[in-house]
């Protein structure tokens, strides 16, 4: 993939946008909950089920986010995400009260529908069509660092002029920055015809009904491979723990596993040129996999654990990649942002879900029935993605019909 000119001003615009949406809302409350919940009588917990209540409403407005990029395009709908956001932002810097503060959540689920991940990977593939891939896997290595970059900056804006006044500046972010990367910076999408004949193919030719199994397969496999992903990132240190690791070990291991998921990213890229989206998310799976069984079998000592966190975190990180195009494997790039705002409908539910849930296992039953769970859904996610697989192969292998009339010539 060669980095001309638009490409390097699409992943600079896409990168940039996404670092600060990320950085300003779901990254945000690490930094600010505290404060905010001093300040407002919550206690933690109802702070931080603010992400709870913004995922579910991104799941829900999926389908409508997906129904909005294809009839406007992915640069309009990123632009309104951006307002939603900062009004968001602005909202949450007057709140007084648990109601306000919850209210104001949902207006941060509405933008993040509409101006995280998968807008913004909408935008990529409008313009880049099937070689998308490659791009969205670029842009993934720099939007990971978005609370590696907002983390500090928070904390001395916070630290400076108060949480309320911090937020009014991230909200002014959103609208001096975002918004006019989205209007003016993003590239124009394809216009020539052979382009646009390009972005309505699809790469394998399914009926009506395998086209149906294939998007219930695609949707299965990136919800359970998100619950897996997103449970695990939240209690990974208390997992560690619990398996063995000292506090100072798990905390240096937990470190790490972010720099391994940035690098498997950069991998992905680097080598992913002839891949298959599916292909990619298998390694990425059976990498995940290996290190659950390999904690579940052995004891935690030190070489197991540093093993199960970079076969860990490679395979999260590749298979981050893999949710976010596995649509491409086998829909048209004219197809992706509708398909993947349906599939965020469930996924967003599982990743509000997940971290209770494996708190709740490891509190209730431990480190084993966590790892025990992670297996079996990692499993299933395979058996899911070998099934896509073989449906995808068999729809290449079918013979194309002739048209009618020529069969004898």
């Amino acid at each position: 993939m060669s980095l001309t000119f638009r490409r390097i001003r699409l992943i600079a615009a896409v990168s940039v946008s996404q670092i600060i949406g990320w950085g300003t809302s779901f990254d945000m409350p690490a930094v600010l909950g505290p404060r905010i919940g001093a300040e407002l009588r919550l206690s933690n917990a109802v702070v931080f089920s603010g992400l709870t209540i913004m995922m579910l409403t991104s799941g829900l407005a999926g389908p409508a986010v997906g129904r909005l990029l294809a009839r406007h395009g992915a640069a309009k709908v990123l632009s309104m995400g951006s307002v939603s956001l900062a009004l968001g932002l602005l909202l949450l810097s007057a709140c007084h009260s648990l109601i306000a503060y919850a209210a104001t959540w949902l207006v941060f689920g509405w933008g993040g529908a509409l101006s995280l991940s998968t807008a913004a990977y909408a935008a990529i593939v409008e313009r880049e069509g099937a070689d998308g891939k490659r791009v969205i896997a670029l842009t993934m290595i720099f939007t990971g660092l978005s609370a590696t970059v907002f983390w500090p900056v928070n904390t001395w804006l916070a630290d400076g002029i108060g949480w309320r006044n911090t937020l009014m500046v991230l909200s002014a972010l959103q609208l001096f920055v975002c918004l006019p990367l989205h209007l003016f910076a993003l590239p124009k999408p394809v216009a020539s015809q052979t382009e646009k004949t390009a972005q309505d193919m699809a790469p394998v030719a399914l009926s009506p009904a395998q086209a149906s199994f294939a998007f219930l397969l695609i949707a299965a496999a990136i919800t359970l491979a998100a619950f897996v992903s997103f449970g695990l990132s939240a209690t990974f240190l208390q997992l560690l723990h619990q398996s063995g690791a000292t506090p100072a070990l798990a905390l240096q291991l937990g470190m790490a596993r972010g720099v391994l998921a940035i690098l498997a990213r950069g991998v992905d890229f680097l080598f992913g040129r002839r891949g298959n989206p599916i292909l990619t998310a298998l390694v990425g799976m059976l990498l995940t996999l290996a290190s659950y069984i390999l904690l579940l079998a052995l004891p935690g000592s030190s070489p197991v654990l540093v093993t199960f966190v970079v076969l860990q975190s490679l395979g999260s990180g590749i298979m981050a990649v893999a949710r976010a195009v596995l649509p491409l494997a086998v829909f048209s790039p004219a197809a992706f942002g509708l398909q993947s705002a349906r599939i965020s409908l469930p996924q967003n539910f599982a990743i509000a879900a997940a971290p209770v849930a494996f708190a709740a296992l490891m509190d209730g039953a431990g480190a084993s029935a966590a790892l025990f769970m992670a297996t079996l859904l990692s499993g299933i996610v395979i058996v899911l993605l070998l099934q896509l697989r073989r449906l995808a192969a068999a729809a290449r292998a079918a013979p194309i019909p002739s048209p009618p009339g020529t069969e004898d010539r």
